[in-house]
Order: C-alpha cells, then sequence, then structure tokens
C-alpha cells in the first residue's frame, strides 16, 4: 500500500485509525480530576454554600490531543516509509550477490557497499539465504550463509589491485548451487569484464533465476595507464578507457622516486578512440628520475604506471678496431663516442683484445646497445652469440670505415646491402663536391631535428638499391644517398653510419647532431637486454606495493615473492599484487595492465526474465515509525503534566512542598559527602585500577600496539593462536592477548611483549623508550620481529627498513651484547628439543643477549635472574605463523608452504613462553653433577 513518496510495511494496521471515533466518546465523558485545595474551616464552609460546578467532559483541545496520540501510534506500529527503495528482491529463491572488488571499484566503494547491505537487508526480511561472492579474492566461497554472515563478510572486504576473475566467481557459484533455484542474481559491476567471461556469464544466466538485477554506473569513465616508454623525442605513455563515444583530455603528471612531481603532460582521446597517447617533452636528465606515471584526479591502481631501470639509463659497450691512443686521441673513434655517449649512457669497453673474447665479455655483461666502429667482418664464432643478443633486445649501432669498406657484401650485421669499397667525395681525382645533409626522415628515429647546415660529408659507404631502402633510411645526403639506416632484427634492431665515428670521413663527430643522433639511436634500446636472455628462475621479494587506492605503500604480510622466467613478468595476481619487486639497489615494476590489456566493457548476455539496471545511488528511504512514535511519547508526557497541572499539583503550597524537599535532600547530599570524604580519600581508588586488577588474574601474552591496523590484526591473531597451542600442550592456561600501547599503558603487568617492527608505525618517543628500557631492566623481556627474512635474499650488506627501524629504537636502549641462540642454550631445550626457530619464514637466527665473558660459555652456569635475555630478536615473522582465525584456520601460508614448519613455530613460541616464564631451570637440571660437586656431595 502506497501513497505518493509513502508506503506502509503493515497497511492493515490503519484499520486502527476508525477506532479513534469511540475513543473520542470514551475521553468525553471523563471530566479531569477535582482540585483539592486546603484553606481555613471557614472558607470551606463559605465555599460549601455554593452551588457544585464540576465539569461534565473533558475540554475539547484536551480530547483533540488524545487523538492525535492514538492516531500517531497506530501510523507508527504500520510501519511508514518515505522515498520507498524501488528495487525490490525475489522472494521465490536465495539471494546471488556477484560484487566487483578490483581496482575500478575504488572511487564508489562505499555505495557499492551500501547497495548490497540493503540488498542483504531485504534477504534477512523475507529470510531468505544469501550467497555473496568477490571478483578479486584469491578464495571464491559461494556457498549460501545467514545474512548477518553475508553482512560480516561484506564489511571485511576492501577493494584489490587488481583484474576481476568473473569466470572463477561464477564457477563457485555454479558448483555450490547446482540443484538451487536462484531467486535473484544481482551483478555489482565495475564496468569492466574480462576477455572469456562472457561464457561464464552465459552460462549462470541459464540457471533462469527468477530477476537479475543489474548495477553499473554508465557515466563513470574508466581509465588505465596500459605503457610507458622513454622515446627519442620525449617519455611517452599509452592509456586504455573503457568508452569510445568522445573525445577528451586527461593531465598526467610524472613523479620521482619521493612521490614529488617534476613533470607535466596531456593525454588525448579521440572520439572513436580507446587508446590515448602523452608525451612528456623534457630534457633526457629529468626523464631519467622518473619513478611514476599518474592520471591527475584519478585515485586508483590503474591510474598509476610504476617505472624501473627500464626507462632510465642504458648501458653501452664500445667496440673499435683501433684502441684509444691517449697520444693521438682525436684519430681514434672511441674517443669521439666516449665524449658524446657518456652524459647519458654507462659506458663499458672490453678488456679482451681479440674481437670474438671482447664480445662475448660485452655480451655477458648484458649491455643495451653495442657500438662497433669499423669493424669489418664479425668473427664465425660469436655470430651466434651476437645474433642472439640482438634477437632479445639488443640494439648494434655500428660506423662504417676502410675495414668495413672492404668486407663481405653479404653481412648479416647491417641493415642494408653495401656495394663494395667506399665512395668519394671531393679532392683532386673526384668530379663532386662534399655533401650536405638532407632533411631528416619524419618516420625515424630523428623527425623533428633540425638539418645541420654545417655538416659534410666527403666519404662514405654505399648501399645498394632496393624497394625499402627509402622506409629504412634515417638520414642521408642531398644527393639522396643513405647516411644512417636502420632495421630490426628479432626483438632487437641494427642501425648504421655509413661515415666514420671519428672526422676524418665527414665532420659529423664534431657537431653538436652528432651527440643528438647517437642519444635518439641509444633511447630505442631496452635499458636491460639481460632479463631476456635467462633461463633460471629469478625470485625477487617484494619491495613496495600499490594499493587499489593508487598509494605506494610497504608490503604486507600476505605477498609473495615474485618469479620471473625467461624474463617474462608474470600477469598480477592476489599473491602478486602491483607493485616494485626487489630491493632498494634494483628493483622490477610489475604494473596493473600488461602489454596488450584492453578495457573489456561488461555486458550481461540476453536474459527473457525481469531485468532491472540501476546505478549505485545510496537509499534515500527514511522509516518514520521511530519518530512518530517519538512524537506520541512526548504528546504523551505532555498529556500528562497538563492532567496533573489541572489536579492542582502544581499549586503555590505544592511548590512550597517541593523547594523544601530539595533543600533537604540537598543538606543531606552535603553531609554525606562531607562524611565520606574521608574514607574516600583512604581509599585512595584510581582510574584504571579495575583493569589493572582483572589483568593480574593469569598470564596474558602480550603486544605492542603500533598503530599499523593489518600489524596488529595479525599480532592479536598470531598471540590468539599460540594462547590456544599452550592451553592444548602444556599445563599453561593463559588469557586473552592484550594490546599494549607503550606510551601509557603499565608495562610491569606483562613478562613478554611481542614488538613487530613496522616502518609505517610512527617511531616511539623517548618516555615510552625509556618506559620499555625500565622494563626490560625490571626483569621483562620483549621480542622483537623484523619479519623481513626474505628482504636480502642472501644479499650480504642488505638492509631492510624494517632492519634500519630496530637499529634506530635499540641505539636509544641500554641493550647489552647480542649473539644468535647457542646449540645448548636453555632456549634450546625449555620444552621441546629445537635446534632452530622458524616462523613464517626460516632462514633469520634467533638473537638473544649473549653470556658475559668466554670463560664460563663452555658450561653456561646460572646466572642473576634465572639467565633469562631481556631482548630476543627474530626476522622470521613468528606471529604470521601462529595467526589463525576464528575458526582455527591459519590465516598466512609459510614461505614455503609446509605444515611441519608451522609446527616447529609453534613449538618455538612454547619454548619462548617456557623460557621467560621459569628462567634457566633446563640449564640447573643439565648441571646438577656440577652442582653437587661444588656443595662438596
Amino acid at each position: 500500500m502506497s501513497a505518493l513518496p509513502i508506503i506502509f510495511g503493515a497497511p492493515a494496521l490503519l484499520f486502527g485509525l476508525l477506532a479513534l471515533p469511540i475513543i473520542w466518546w470514551l475521553l468525553r465523558l471523563t471530566p479531569p480530576r477535582p482540585r483539592t485545595e486546603v484553606f481555613p474551616p471557614l472558607r470551606i464552609l463559605a465555599r460549601v454554600l455554593k452551588k457544585e460546578e464540576t465539569p461534565s467532559k473533558s475540554p475539547w483541545w484536551l480530547t483533540a490531543l488524545r487523538l492525535l496520540i492514538a492516531a500517531l501510534i497506530v501510523i507508527a506500529l504500520a510501519q511508514p516509509v518515505m522515498n520507498p527503495r524501488e528495487i525490490r528482491i525475489s522472494d521465490g529463491g536465495p539471494l546471488v550477490i556477484v560484487m566487483d572488488n578490483g581496482w575500478s571499484t575504488t572511487g564508489d566503494w562505499q555505495d557499492r557497499q551500501s547497495v548490497a547491505s540493503e540488498l542483504i537487508d531485504d534477504a534477512e526480511a523475507q529470510n531468505l539465504p544469501v550467497s555473496i561472492v568477490f571478483t578479486a579474492e584469491q578464495a571464491h566461497d559461494a556457498t549460501l550463509d545467514t545474512p548477518a554472515r553475508a553482512r560480516e563478510r561484506l564489511q571485511a572486504i576492501a577493494p584489490r589491485p587488481l583484474h576481476g576473475d568473473h569466470s572463477a566467481a561464477i564457477a563457485a557459484i555454479l558448483t555450490a548451487l547446482q540443484d538451487t533455484q536462484i531467486g535473484t542474481l544481482a551483478a555489482l559491476s565495475s564496468g569492466l569484464s574480462a576477455d572469456k567471461a562472457g561464457s561464464a556469464w552465459e552460462s549462470l544466466v541459464t540457471k533462469a533465476p527468477r530477476d537479475i538485477l543489474l548495477f553499473d554506473n554508465d557515466t563513470t569513465q574508466l581509465i588505465a595507464l596500459a605503457s610507458a616508454s622513454n622515446e627519442a623525442n620525449g617519455f611517452s605513455v599509452v592509456a586504455e578507457r573503457r568508452d569510445d563515444d568522445h573525445a577528451e583530455t586527461h593531465f598526467v603528471t610524472a613523479n620521482d622516486a619521493q612521490g614529488r612531481p617534476i613533470a607535466n603532460g596531456q593525454l588525448s582521446f579521440e572520439a572513436g578512440a580507446t587508446t590515448g597517447t602523452a608525451l612528456f617533452s623534457v630534457p633526457f636528465e629529468l626523464r631519467n628520475e622518473f619513478a611514476s606515471i599518474s592520471i591527475d584526479g584519478v585515485a586508483n591502481a590503474g591510474a598509476r604506471y610504476l617505472l624501473d631501470e627500464s626507462a632510465r639509463r642504458r648501458r653501452v659497450g664500445l667496440l673499435s678496431a683501433e684502441p684509444l691512443d691517449l697520444s693521438q686521441p682525436l684519430l681514434s673513434p672511441l674517443y669521439y663516442l666516449t665524449r658524446a655517449l657518456d652524459p647519458f649512457a654507462d659506458l663499458m669497453v672490453p678488456e679482451n683484445e681479440e674481437l670474438s673474447g671482447a664480445i662475448r665479455e660485452l655480451v655477458e655483461q648484458r649491455p643495451s646497445v653495442i657500438v662497433m666502429a669499423d669493424i669489418g667482418t664479425v668473427p664465425e664464432d660469436v655470430e651466434e652469440t651476437l645474433t642472439g643478443w640482438i634477437n632479445r633486445g639488443g640494439l648494434l649501432l655500428r660506423f662504417a670505415g676502410p675495414r668495413l669498406a672492404g668486407g663481405d657484401s653479404g653481412d648479416p650485421f647491417v641493415p642494408v646491402d653495401l656495394r663494395r669499397g667506399e665512395r668519394a667525395l671531393g679532392g683532386a681525382l673526384s668530379w663532386s663536391e662534399p655533401q650536405p645533409l638532407a632533411a631528416f626522415s619524419e618516420s625515424g628515429a630523428f623527425a623533428g631535428m633540425s638539418r645541420p647546415d654545417d655538416v659534410t660529408v666527403n666519404r662514405q659507404v654505399l648501399a645498394e638499391p632496393s624497394p625499402d631502402l627509402g622506409a629504412r633510411t634515417w638520414a642521408s645526403l642531398a644527393d639522396g644517398t643513405p647516411l644512417v639506416t636502420s632495421r630490426t632484427f628479432g626483438d632487437g634492431r641494427i642501425v648504421l653510419f655509413h661515415v666514420t665515428a671519428e672526422a676524418t670521413w665527414s665532420n659529423l663527430p664534431i657537431s653538436g647532431h652528432f651527440v643528438e643522433m647517437l642519444r635518439r639511436s641509444i633511447l630505442l634500446s631496452r635499458s636491460s637486454v639481460g632479463q631476456q636472455g635467462v633461463t633460471d628462475e629469478v625470485v625477487l621479494p617484494p619491495y613496495r606495493l600499490l594499493s587499489a587506492s593508487g598509494s605506494v605503500t610497504t608490503p604486507s604480510g600476505a605477498v609473495q615473492p615474485l618469479k620471473i622466467l625467461s624474463g617474462t613478468l608474470p600477469p598480477v595476481s592476489f599473491d602478486n599484487p602491483p607493485g616494485l619487486y626487489g630491493t632498494e639497489s634494483g628493483f622490477v615494476a610489475l604494473n596493473l595492465m600488461a602489454q596488450g590489456d584492453t578495457l573489456v566493457p561488461f555486458a550481461l548476455p540476453a536474459y527473457s526474465g525481469p531485468l532491472t539496471q540501476s546505478e549505485y545511488v545510496r537509499s534515500s528511504s527514511v522509516d518514520l515509525a521511530p519518530y512518530l512514535l517519538t512524537t506520541a511519547m512526548l504528546l504523551l508526557l505532555a498529556d500528562t503534566l497538563i492532567v496533573l497541572f489541572m489536579a492542582g499539583a502544581f499549586s503555590r503550597l505544592s511548590l512550597r512542598r517541593a523547594q523544601s524537599a530539595t533543600g533537604a535532600l540537598l543538606v543531606a547530599a552535603t553531609l554525606a559527602v562531607t562524611l565520606t570524604s574521608d574514607k574516600a580519600s583512604a581509599a585512595d581508588e584510581k582510574p584504571g585500577d579495575a583493569d589493572i586488577l582483572a589483568s593480574l588474574d593469569r598470564t596474558h601474552l602480550a603486544y605492542v600496539i603500533t598503530g599499523d591496523r593489518r600489524t596488529d590484526g595479525t599480532s592479536l591473531q598470531g598471540l590468539n593462536g599460540m594462547t590456544r597451542f599452550l592451553t592444548y600442550r602444556t599445563s599453561l592456561e593463559p588469557g586473552e592477548p592484550v594490546g599494549v600501547d607503550i606510551e601509557t599503558d603499565p608495562l610491569a603487568l606483562y613478562s613478554m611483549l611481542y614488538w613487530p617492527i613496522t616502518v609505517n608505525a610512527e617511531p616511539p618517543s623517548r618516555e615510552a623508550i625509556s618506559r620499555v628500557d625500565a622494563f626490560m631492566k625490571n626483569g621483562g623481556t620483549v621480542l622483537f620481529d623484523t619479519r623481513d627474512a626474505l628482504a636480502g635474499l642472501g644479499q650480504a650488506g642488505v638492509v631492510s627498513p624494517e632492519t634500519a627501524r630496530l637499529r634506530a629504537i635499540l641505539a636509544e636502549l641500554d641493550v647489552p651484547a647480542l649473539e644468535p641462540v647457542p646449540q645448548d642454550h636453555v632456549l634450546t631445550k625449555a620444552f621441546y628439543i629445537l635446534n632452530e626457530f622458524p616462523g613464517r619464514y626460516r632462514g633469520s637466527p634467533l638473537w638473544v643477549e649473549a653470556l658475559m665473558d668466554a670463560e664460563t660459555a663452555g658450561n653456561r652456569p646460572a646466572r642473576g635472574g634465572d639467565g633469562v635475555s631481556s631482548i630476543i630478536i627474530t626476522g622470521n615473522d613468528l606471529a604470521g605463523a601462529w595467526a589463525i582465525d576464528e575458526n582455527n584456520i591459519p590465516v598466512y601460508p609459510t614461505v614455503p608452504p609446509d605444515p611441519v614448519q608451522r609446527e616447529h613455530a609453534y613449538r618455538s613460541g612454547v619454548n619462548i613462553m617456557m623460557y621467560m616464564l621459569t628462567g634457566n631451570y633446563k640449564a640447573d637440571q643439565v648441571h646438577v653433577p656440577a652442582l653437587l660437586e661444588r656443595l662438596g656431595q
């Protein structure tokens, strides 16, 4: 039942309004209570003589007020709703929600959650089960569940910097609901779909759900940066968009490694095109500082493109038939090449004097470019090596000379067929004059450069005429003969200057255009050709990650190392999200969009049943029942006050009595406070005493609150798992884990503090460090966990950010000398017999306080304070290995996945707890004979 923008959930109750006339009839027969006045007897007698004037009915306005109260209650019970939602689910089966949570849902995620929550509320109102599955999660659970459980899963999900996997999500639904008729299928789309997801949606639609709800923001323009390259004429950026109906322009920004903007450009899309380009026309030196490209005003993972060394300086190897002669440097090609390339390339000169050995030496160093100055014929024994290097993306840059002119015409390492010998221009025996340069080709690497007027060529090697000679020519002389030619060779390229690299054949090497021509040629190469030739697997740890909102963050515990095989980057996944993998000294960028990826618009297959399409708009419906009931209660209170007033409850005498009673109460309260003030002072209670007393009843595992939500959640789950393991395997039954703020909370209540080191947290203050230092000196133990066992990958000298933060903390503490746990240490036998202490990772040693002197190191006698180390340090992420969810299922996998390693991690935690709680009792048992000998027994 509805009227205008209001509907009623229980319209039948509105028939209760028909009882208002009966209520009015009853109210008008009930007069208000007569007033009672206390006066002297004579005045009472005088009133008795008068005619009694008791009202026969209630005042009309009081009757109207009571009728209004009754009407408000009846209308409220009918559950009125203003601006009701137009979209409703079917009651003929369960509600199935397919919800995108990929990178493109970041901007309006709250609206998407609100729409999904309203659908779950409808299912709860109709007592229907709910199946909700998210497309960008590692596991797709489509099991039917209660609406309350589905709402909990919805609140726990956040957007991921990944592409949604519609096929896997729908496959999970089809498996979980094989024989179940779907009531309502709600597709909460991001506007994008995978290339092969259409068949999966067809399979789901063929199950014939009773109703389909499709949510999508058609007005949202989705853009993602697809590639970026440092080209000859600038830094080029390519982007993809979902729609192609109109032309548009966006501003893009290039940022340095610290996130500061250093260049701006415009990203333009033409009408009818889904691909747009932007060009940063800035100096080469500034382009080498680019660390990322971002689209202004767009906050998602697709709007930021990370850069690595592939966009920076190239490594160039130099080969020349004539070595550099220091006595006559101007006659050596290496002199001119070194001067021209040094500002923008890292140069390498082989030490091997033989040409075959020199080529092998350069290829092994994986340069981007190899420059050959007047190398006539490449030895046969290295032809295959050089060919493979060029095929993998290398750039071979050759210069002509007498040796090349006299070489074989079938040289495979030249871009065009050459005539034998060279052409001389000018001189006493020549009819021709030295030739200037013609305008540069618009299709070559030198496009846009001005023609040099002062450069002339008096000798060159000529190319044989061919149909494709013009297409391979980048620069030519005024008479049309080629000066620079090029052709692709596999994934690489070969470039030939038809003159020498020194100034004997032309004055080009001493002009400024020579430097620019070399620079543009070098920029066509890849930054490193080595990865393409590697057949072994390369494993890189996560260094920096890209969040769904497009910001660069530190890695979390769930990210796995990146495996690169044969130089090919794998696609982004839940284990390897977009980001930088490696270390600070060298890393590889894994971006959301791979080469050739496009944005495919989402399209639902044809469906003959009811189909409702809507945008993500938060519901503006308002439940009027609470407001109506509140108004009725206020009016009922007003009615009560009116009746009391009419009954004389607020007469002057009553007021005096109330004032007297209030004064008596104030006096009594004052006396009570005065009498009990001494007792209250004697009790000396302070805020927080109740919490302290509650913490003393049992042993509690405690962790330091860092402020990082993910880290603190892992610590809580890890200590929960350790608490359950201790309760199950030992006689110790700890209480619930406690999070401790080292700035304010009392630390003396706990025997151990687990402190995970994270670079996201604010550094502790000096006061907090002093409190921790006092805690350690008074017998407490702090277990520091840097969780960076994979950061160094075995490389010497690599210091992770977490280790650097730990060193800064320890620098302000009075920390004793440390050593890795010896094999005969008490920790190795406190409960279990252990020879290592792994966590989620293994390989990082467990550091404890070293013995005071070497003389007693062999016997390890008992020391003061039960010999318990006040500090323990590990990098194996113990809490990550201990962490379990509410179903006792491990939250994070071990690296490598190994259940035995997780069991040993729990045993390591048991040994650490027993060691901290009981001290060196194990050492005493081991050295019982020595103790008896000392006592003279």
